[in-house]
């Protein structure tokens, strides 16, 4: 099977890029704009007909696409969310390769939800920023594309190479200074958000399995499984060993000016603070993956448990020590 992968450098993409190499039945070509890519190309910028011609060449069984941007303006969120996608599914139909699409969304496309629930896949996505607008319009223009396609949107995603600009990944990094500079506390804000974690070697994995399916539409992938960031913080202590205490502030605290001097554990409080909104994924407070389709539709199921995944965040983030 010829897979032609969209983005593989990017956090998801490099873990689904060694999940599909590992089968022996995967002839990978990796399409980018990196100079590591196979064939360089800027979905963002380029046109339907040039990778029409493209795919026309390789002539690919399925097309995975993991490119996009996570932060930004609005006008970068449409541009490298929207109209990339646009163009793959333009040159996906006048392609002569008849192709299965499996794109890759995210769970910002539905917004918040109410606390205590688990989203399915029917609920009315109401996205609470940019970044959930300009997926969900990616979204909408594979499912009317009218091609054999498959959007996973993916909950929370961690594990190795978590993005430092992540909760997890700022939570981390906030723990590696506090240890660094030997300080007995770490003061964290927005410790009462939930969140849906799922390890993004799982996510590799669903990436494979719907690769192999007939599935189409929209499937959720997560653990089905909410977990407060206060707690995923304590988990993160025992893992690193940090002997300090974790003191939750309600509120972000005001921004010091710029030039005045700050303890470490001022930095580490504005570290954790830089976004203006307590909720910058535009999710609110909770989010919970309802992912039955994902086991009845993919025969996938998460494996790794945030345990696992923290340790090897924490890993990453102790090698800067």
């Amino acid at each position: 099977m010829r897979v032609l992968l969209l983005g593989a450098n990017g956090f998801l993409g490099r873990f689904v890029a060694d999940r599909l190499l590992a089968d022996p039945a995967v002839h990978l070509t990796a399409l980018g704009r990196g100079d590591d890519a196979d064939v360089r190309f800027d979905l963002a910028g380029g046109s339907p007909g040039a990778l029409t011609r493209f795919l026309d060449a390789v002539h690919p069984g399925v097309v995975v696409n993991c490119a996009g941007a996570t932060r930004g303006g609005a006008r970068d969120l449409t541009r490298h969310n929207t109209v990339a996608v646009a163009t793959v599914c333009e040159a996906m139909r006048r392609s002569g390769c008849s192709a299965r699409l499996v794109q890759l969304g995210c769970s910002s496309e539905y917004g918040p939800s109410q606390p205590g629930s688990s989203t399915a896949e029917d609920a009315i996505p109401r996205p609470g920023g940019p970044y959930g607008v300009s997926k969900l319009a990616a979204t909408e223009l594979v499912l009317g594309s009218g091609l054999d396609a498959v959007v996973l949107r993916v909950f929370s995603p961690v594990g190795p190479g978590t993005p430092a600009g992540s909760p997890l990944g700022r939570l981390a990094e906030a723990m590696r200074r506090a240890m660094q500079s030997g300080d007995g506390e770490l003061k964290l804000s927005g410790l009462g958000v939930q969140r849906d974690f799922v390890d993004v070697r799982d996510v590799a994995r669903a990436v494979h399995a719907a690769s192999l399916s007939a599935a189409q539409g929209v499937v959720n992938i997560g653990t089905g499984r909410a977990v407060r960031l206060r707690d995923a913080a304590a988990v993160l202590a025992k893992v690193a060993g940090y002997p300090g205490a974790l003191h939750e502030l309600d509120t972000p605290p005001a921004r010091m000016p710029i030039g005045a001097p700050r303890t470490s554990s001022e930095s580490v409080i504005e570290h954790l603070s830089a976004t203006p909104s307590p909720y910058p994924d535009g999710c609110g407070a909770w989010q919970q993956a309802d992912v039955r389709t994902a086991r009845d539709r993919l025969g996938w199921r998460p494996r790794i448990n945030l345990e696992e995944s923290l340790a090897d965040i924490w890993m990453e983030a102790a090698c800067r020590i």
